[in-house]
């Protein structure tokens, strides 16, 4: 079971992400992560279409309780979001919902 479990891949459209190997490629071209970076797209990618609040992704991406001040989330998000978009520019894979946290559904960009 473990080994399934690590040789999973997330897809979504163009966007593909193999945990276990450290690499999400966007359009076959490998984007530029951090490790955490890539812990918290596979967080959101792994619950798709599902609210998933700050203090549920900080626990699951660094496996600590959620200090209420911790912007950390907030911050990641932010460079992930550009690092996505600078890749595939015509779609849009994180959502905010003010008050909850985020949604990961790619959808194209309509701005």
């Amino acid at each position: 079971m473990e080994a399934a479990r690590n040789q999973r891949v997330v897809r979504a459209g163009e966007l593909e992400i193999r945990p276990a190997e450290f690499v999400a490629l966007a359009s076959g071209r490998r984007l530029h992560l951090t490790v955490r970076e890539l812990e918290l797209l596979t967080a959101l990618a792994e619950r798709p279409d599902r609210i998933v609040g700050r203090q549920d992704l900080f626990r699951l991406v660094w496996g600590e309780p959620y200090r209420k001040s911790d912007r950390s989330v907030d911050v990641y998000v932010g460079k992930l979001r550009l690092k996505l978009e600078e890749a595939l520019p015509h779609r849009r894979f994180i959502h905010t919902h003010f008050g909850f946290g985020y949604r990961f559904w790619p959808e194209p960009r309509s701005d």
